[in-house]
């Protein structure tokens, strides 16, 4: 539970993104969080609400109001994915989503990287600080001056996990690779962008065009956490139609099962080349304050009440 200096600091990170992406003339929406239909994920597993669920995330409405017409979006909202608790995770957390058209995901990590750096310079005058800083965590200091690092997936798996991308994806350890192998190795000099991950794991992200076994998508960490997940949106209701399909013939017939999003796929026909990113708000705190524990930022954890 935080206390009421927590809750100052809350409060300024949530008025120092909103001014950033005020300053460059985003619009914020404020999309419904209960759904009749959301994003199928077999890998996560949502939460109902009567005969319809939580938002895992505010992507379907928000893209839906892209393709009617809206160019520069962003949104700050609760999404809740079921049986997320740890050090990292909550069944409910905060999101920072935006999109922006006409970008793909090399603008986007480029803004990504001046958002936090505007926000944390912000949020580091109310304690006196430079406004080019570093952190400290785990007794490491992490530089926060541009530019970021870039590492394709390829190179981090050659470099910490043994094997390529592609053999960890046929082996069926990707994931596993991934969280015990290369994420503790990431962002502790400065913030870096691991980018570039094999097609099957493109999600809702645009193929790459000079190497089509690869998807436009990236992910932040900082210290070790990743902290967002942006791409090129696909935007072929087709080829998204089949990776849905996928998506909910491996969640199978137990709780993650889901319907197809027709009325997104619809609005995806009409949805201009963009790129768009989420960005998770509890841990961007967390990492800022140096906090250790994602429970220790929120104004009460599943534990306070």
């Amino acid at each position: 539970m935080l206390t009421p200096r927590g809750l100052q600091q809350r409060s300024h990170l949530l008025q120092a993104v909103r001014s950033f992406f005020f300053s460059r003339s985003y619009l914020e929406v404020d999309t419904p969080i209960r759904l009749p239909v959301i994003i199928p994920e077999a890998e996560i597993i949502p939460i109902q609400s009567e005969d319809w669920f939580l938002q895992t995330s505010p992507e379907l409405c928000m893209k839906r109001l892209l393709a009617r017409g809206c160019s520069q979006l962003f949104q700050i909202c609760h999404c809740f994915r079921r049986g997320e608790r740890g050090r990292l995770h909550q069944q409910e957390f905060t999101m920072l989503e935006w999109y922006r058209t006409g970008w793909s995901y090399v603008e986007l990590m480029h803004e990504c990287e001046e958002m936090v750096r505007a926000v944390t310079a912000q949020l580091a005058a109310e304690e006196d600080a430079q406004a080019d800083i570093s952190i400290h965590r785990a007794g490491k200091e992490i530089s926060f001056a541009s530019p970021w690092q870039r590492m394709t997936v390829q190179d981090a798996f050659q470099c910490y996990g043994g094997m390529s991308a592609g053999e960890a994806v046929g082996k069926g350890v990707f994931d596993q690779i991934l969280v015990e192998s290369i994420e503790p190795n990431l962002g502790w000099q400065r913030p870096v962008f691991l980018y570039d991950y094999p097609i099957g794991l493109a999600s809702l992200a645009r193929q790459k065009d000079d190497n089509p076994e690869v998807a436009e998508r990236f992910e932040l960490y900082i210290g070790g956490v990743e902290l967002a997940n942006g791409f090129s949106e696909l935007t072929d209701p087709e080829v998204q139609r089949q990776r849905f399909a996928r998506e909910i013939g491996r969640a199978g017939d137990g709780d993650t099962q889901q319907s197809m999003p027709e009325k997104f796929l619809q609005a995806l026909a009409d949805l201009p080349d963009c790129a768009g990113i989420a960005l998770g708000l509890d841990r961007l705190l967390m990492i800022l304050v140096g906090a250790q524990n994602i429970a220790d930022v929120l104004p009460f954890s599943e534990s306070d009440l």
